[in-house]
């Protein structure tokens, strides 16, 4: 059996992307309110990569289900992602460091939610990205501060329940906060999982549910990460006043939280299209962590033993992975995480599985489109890449020292354009092992 398989790793891709559909995941879960009219206003409120897309769905169900019902809301998403809608507002702000646009945007959401009365609904539709697009700062703390904070937590490796845990009290939205605006209306909230472990107090860092996080943790982040802080926000991390709702509050008591996409729905999609391309799916979880080079290391040395031994299964074989892997920058080049990700498995595959490197192909996206701040979701690396790569003068050692894998993939021609995706389920990547 012969595999093209950059056309596979495609599929794969796309098959991950469309179990995220907003147009698929959410209407089923929408349509029961939709069909249960209510004495008040149903007030959609929404921030993420996402939220567009999601607001956009929810007009479709209403059109369908309750076509003489009030609807009305407001989402902001990232420049970009937006897409037509008729009665809920779409406003593009900029991620992953906060702009005015967003705080603006926040600050409307807030007005909106704190508008309603206990005969209304709202209607949240949380996916990622929503942390930076939500930027609302607390009492004493501007935009400015943020931005410094969220600038040097991107560039210091810190996970992003680490970096949430930060945000959620530096908002006045975030950590509960929007709940705290809507109540005593009702709020179902739906969420798009973009989060290693599907966290929901993560995930946009929580606007909708409790916090179990504390100012403690987050100074303790900081601390970590060595990073220090405006003064203002140095002072409102101790401020007693800037602790966030926990769970058993009573703001939440009218709260339910929906998962409608989650990453181990898009693995399961991705290998689902596998088998019926006659290639045995490995899972090796939706949630995987760590630095982006040193994630690489790991699924090199598997596929290598798939290459070499058919084990954990013979090959043709493909490994998936999901979660969010982190970089530290050191260097001055271009690329996300999975461009790092995959500039280091290529540079892995040549220092120690040159034996076998021909028979591995591997695929690393950001499900939103945009791997980190560039123009592309990831990169392809194909068999034979490696070759053409030493022809052509391209250093992989070196394009990673410098954090250039987009620079990398750049020369080699392998970087996958896809332009927004409208949704987000956070990274996806696929090792492929040829028989």
């Amino acid at each position: 059996m012969t595999i093209d398989a950059e056309a596979l790793l495609r599929r794969l891709f796309d098959a991950a992307l469309a179990a995220a559909d907003p147009k698929v995941c959410l209407p089923p879960h929408l349509i029961p309110l939709a069909r249960a009219p209510i004495a008040g206003r149903t007030v959609v409120l929404g921030a993420g990569k996402a939220a567009a897309s999601m607001a956009a769905a929810v007009e479709q169900v209403w059109a369908e289900h309750a076509p003489d019902a009030a609807l009305e809301g407001l989402v902001v998403t990232r420049y970009g992602h937006g897409c037509p809608t008729d009665r809920i507002e779409v406003v593009e702000a900029s991620h992953p460091v906060p702009d005015d646009a967003g705080r603006d945007a926040a600050r409307r959401i807030l007005d909106l939610a704190r508008s309603l009365g206990p005969d209304d609904r709202a209607i949240a539709l949380i996916s990622g990205g929503g942390s930076a697009l939500l930027a609302a700062p607390a009492d004493g703390v501007s935009l400015d501060d943020k931005q410094a904070v969220t600038n040097a937590l991107l560039k210091s490796g810190a996970t992003i329940h680490a970096m949430n845990a930060v945000r959620k009290h530096l908002s006045a939205i975030k950590g509960g906060r929007l709940a705290a605006a809507v109540a005593p209306a009702a709020l179902h909230a739906f969420l798009i999982s973009d989060v290693p472990g599907d966290d929901v107090d993560v995930i946009a860092s929580g606007p909708t549910v409790p916090d179990p996080s504390t100012l403690a943790e987050a100074r303790a982040v900081l601390a970590a990460y060595g990073i220090t802080p405006p003064d203002a926000i140095a002072r409102a991390l101790a401020d007693p006043r800037f602790e966030t709702p926990k769970p058993n509050n009573p703001i939440f008591a009218r709260v339910s939280t929906v998962m409608v996409a989650r990453p181990q729905a898009s693995l399961e999609a991705a290998a689902t299209a596998a088998r019926a391309a006659g290639v045995t799916p490995v899972i090796l979880g939706d949630a995987i962590e760590g630095e982006a080079r040193e994630v690489a290391i790991v699924m090199a040395g598997i596929a290598a033993q798939i290459a070499r031994h058919g084990q954990p299964a013979p090959a043709p074989a493909v490994l998936l992975s999901g979660g969010e892997t982190t970089v530290t920058v050191r260097g001055s080049g271009r690329g996300g995480r999975n461009a790092e990700f995959l500039c280091a498995f290529a540079a892995t595959l040549g220092r120690r599985c040159g034996d076998v490197a021909g028979r591995i192909a591997a695929v690393a996206c950001d499900t939103d489109g945009i791997d980190g701040t560039e123009d592309n979701a990831g990169a392809l690396l194909l068999p034979g890449d490696l070759a053409r790569a030493e022809a052509a003068g391209v250093d992989l050692e070196g394009r990673l020292a410098n954090n250039d894998g987009y620079g990398a993939f750049e020369a080699l021609d392998r970087l996958l354009i896809t332009g927004p995706t409208l949704t987000n389920v956070n990274d996806f990547r696929a090792v492929l092992v040829l028989a």
